[in-house]
């Protein structure tokens, strides 16, 4: 009875989101076809209040961010004058977002190499699984950096830069203007990476520092004895679930500030930036392809993986994670998948867990193509050495967050902290974000799934201990 009740709203929701679909869409043909304004404006909005019927009944925040945009983007084609005043909602946004990425990197971090990296006991295979970690995760920067150079999916966009110089000058304070970063010495840059003073680092904004110390510093916690390593790995777990916690009560303010974001832009620069955004999410969704086609799919033949076994296991972890949008729903699942397709305990319980904070594939490539799309919408001209500088820091500050959803919003506002780029392009973005979290976060349950048979296969362990009852009972469950 219950089950019947609830796929019955379930139904009835899935109709009032079709229907407010539909009745927008009208609203906009109305308006293409030269009906009256005041028709048009009013059939597009009554779509609208369907779709925020439809947001409220799912208590979700994906359907709310993806309504906001719309209604922001609507607000801003009606009301433009009014709509440019609206920026500092998301300029609050901004600020909250900016008061977490330090303490947040740095506890995730120090997690993620303290807990996972201690390479005295994990020996041979932590530095397998480390070299294997880093050469994949290279290589989806590469596929999302040439997607990006190829799609071009920014240029002509030039929203931030041009807006700020218009109303700041561009010799004023603050003024971001459209020149790429200043291109400095090679030692400039070497000495600039390290942290002169920790706090000084976080009070800057400087992420690549922050992360720099963060990994020293769990070098150093993981050689130290269990009785002085267990305190203060407890102490950043703690502010790393706190920081988490924060950053998903930041995000009920996202719809508020992609609405907003949303209708400045359209205000400013009008409905054209909606091919940008369709260009952005066909990018990443085509690279992403590549990268399992050309990466993945090699590496399993080359490693032996019984390639249609380990589909038909990863199905289900990689459903929850498309559906979720994060990687730690599916953990449970892809830990019992891979233990029951013949990957030993004790590689599963090491190399998945190690892999959401180093093994990124998903969200490395989308970070790579992101971050070139927001300095493309500036029309700031980046040199192959400036990117690859880019993609180093994203390697550094992107570890340890794959679990929570939209984490990667922070470490992208931090590299556009970092590397003085414009911040507008970020929210725009947010509006699809929820689209482009399923994919990539679907990339990265299934790359650390392979990475445990791949890990297996090269310890030559697998399928060598056979999976426990409980296991392969969830299995057949």
């Amino acid at each position: 009875m219950l089950r019947a009740m609830e796929d019955g709203v379930k139904k009835s929701g899935l109709m009032v989101m079709a229907t407010g679909a539909a009745v927008l869409g009208t609203g906009v043909a109305l308006g293409v076809m030269g009906a009256p304004q005041a028709v048009a404006m009013s059939v597009r909005w009554a779509g609208l209040v369907l779709l925020m019927v439809f947001a409220w009944r799912r208590r979700s925040l994906t359907p709310w961010i993806f309504v906001a945009m719309l209604a922001g983007a609507e607000l801003g084609f009606d009301a433009p004058h009014a709509a440019v005043h609206l920026r500092v909602l998301s300029d609050i946004f901004l600020r909250l977002i900016g008061m977490i990425v330090a303490p947040l990197i740095l506890a995730t971090l120090v997690v993620g190499i303290a807990g996972h990296g201690d390479l005295k006991s994990v020996g041979r295979m932590g530095l397998k699984a480390l070299v294997y970690f880093e050469v994949v995760t290279t290589l989806a920067l590469v596929v999302g950096l040439v997607a990006i150079n190829v799609s071009r999916a920014g240029v002509g966009l030039r929203m931030a830069a041009q807006a700020q110089v218009r109303e700041s000058g561009p010799g004023a304070p603050g003024s971001v203007g459209v020149q790429a970063p200043v291109a400095t010495r090679w030692d400039d840059v070497l000495l600039h990476v390290f942290p002169e003073n920790l706090a000084k680092s976080m009070v800057e904004g400087q992420i690549l520092q922050v992360a720099v110390f963060a990994l020293l510093f769990g070098i150093a916690l993981a050689t130290v004895s269990e009785a002085k390593r267990a305190p203060v790995l407890r102490l950043c777990e703690s502010l790393s679930e706190v920081m988490f916690r924060l950053t998903n009560v930041v995000m009920y303010f996202a719809p508020v500030a992609v609405g907003a974001a949303m209708a400045y832009t359209v205000g400013h620069m009008g409905l054209g930036i909606l091919v940008n955004l369709t260009k952005l999410l066909a990018t990443l969704y085509g690279a992403l392809v590549v990268f399992g086609v050309c990466v993945l799919l090699p590496v399993a033949l080359l490693f032996r993986v019984p390639v249609v076994r380990f589909l038909a296991a990863v199905a289900e972890p990689a459903t929850i994670a498309f559906a979720t949008s994060t990687s730690q729903a599916a953990l449970p699942s892809a830990m019992e998948q891979m233990e029951a397709l013949g990957v030993p305990r004790r590689i599963v319980a090491f190399v998945i867990p190690a892999g959401y904070s180093f093994n990124l594939d998903g969200s490395t490539l989308y970070l790579a193509v992101s971050s070139i799309f927001v300095a493309q919408a500036a029309g700031m001209h980046l040199s192959i050495g400036q990117q690859l500088v880019m993609m180093v820091t994203l390697m550094l500050t992107s570890k340890g967050v794959a679990g929570v959803p939209r984490a990667m919003l922070v470490v992208l506002l931090a590299t556009a902290s970092s590397f003085h780029l414009p911040v507008e392009p970020i929210f725009v973005i947010l509006g699809i974000d929820a689209l482009m979290d399923m994919a990539r976060t679907t990339v990265n349950v299934v790359g650390n799934c392979l990475a445990s048979v791949v890990i297996a296969k090269w310890e030559g362990a697998f399928g060598t201990e056979a999976a426990s009852a409980a296991v392969l009972e969830g299995v057949e469950a």
